[in-house]
């Protein structure tokens, strides 16, 4: 059970599946990589709290040895650094890190997307100086904003084929890797537009009591009760996860203490708000 929860804790929760398209070869031979490791499914299409494993290798050609004498299978290794709202992954929003083609590749990205219904969305996109392309895709109206397989591997196809088509053009690379997933778990969520989508939800919240004390943040995984826009405030109650029940009551809910309990924090004092999975 252990190594089952530093497992889970290696992986990138990624509500459905992950797409990969490797970075073409001297002879323009494509290559799919579906990449299906999902706990079993609770919908018609993969639940929403699923984890994927994604390997991101750097983009050196199979076998080829890496910097740190590592042998590499073709992929570059994402950005693991913490997120931030706006950084093309879990923070959702695009970043072109300067690429020159990284806007060409944008406007593709949502010209495809307007092949689709109105409730998918791009969460990220991010491109890299090597040539890869980052997209995730959120869905409004699904409960968790997943995305089917279907969709994705849908979209995967028709954004590969417009690039592929503008690649011969000149106008971008003609060798760009792309993948295309769905935001997991770990997406941030701002505050307060996105909890409002989620307040069903448990969450996991960071948060500071005094913007200019240096005292260490905490944290708390809650449900959303309430929210005070002409004041700025959030009021969160105690989720009833096995985090927050009393160890020595096992089975037991919440007392009623935990449950009368709430909190009220500003705005600005969340530093950071995520999905909450809880792992059994």
């Amino acid at each position: 059970m252990a190594m089952a929860r530093r497992l889970i804790a290696r992986m990138r929760n990624t509500v459905g599946v992950v797409l990969l398209q490797r970075p073409l070869s001297a002879t323009h031979s494509h290559s799919y990589h579906f990449h299906n490791h999902s706990l079993p499914p609770a919908k018609s299409h993969f639940h929403s709290f699923s984890s994927t494993f994604l390997r991101s290798f750097s983009h050196h050609f199979p076998g080829e040895t890496s910097d740190e004498g590592a042998t590499t299978d073709g992929w570059e290794e994402e950005d693991e650094s913490e997120p931030k709202i706006g950084d093309g992954g879990n923070g959702g929003g695009v970043a072109l890190q300067n690429v020159p083609w990284g806007q060409r590749a944008l406007s593709i990205a949502e010209e495809v997307l307007t092949q689709f219904s109105e409730d998918i969305k791009l969460f990220a996109f991010k491109t890299t100086p090597r040539g890869y392309v980052y997209v995730r895709l959120d869905k409004l109206t699904d409960e968790y904003g997943c995305p089917s397989v279907e969709e994705l591997e849908c979209y995967n196809q028709k954004y590969k084929k417009r690039l592929d088509e503008v690649g011969a053009l000149g106008e971008i690379p003609d060798d760009l890797a792309l993948e295309v997933s769905s935001p997991g778990a770990e997406r941030l969520l701002k505050v307060p537009d996105d909890i409002s989508r989620f307040k069903d939800m448990p969450m996991r919240v960071y948060y500071t009591e005094n913007i200019e004390s240096n005292t260490p943040g905490r944290d708390g995984v809650f449900l959303l009760d309430s929210i005070e826009k002409d004041s700025e405030i959030c009021v969160w109650k105690m989720a009833n996860v096995k985090e927050n029940r009393d160890p020595l009551r096992k089975g037991r809910p919440l007392s009623r203490k935990q449950k009368d309990w709430r909190l009220k924090l500003p705005f600005n004092l969340h530093r950071m708000v995520t999905l909450y999975l809880e792992y059994l």
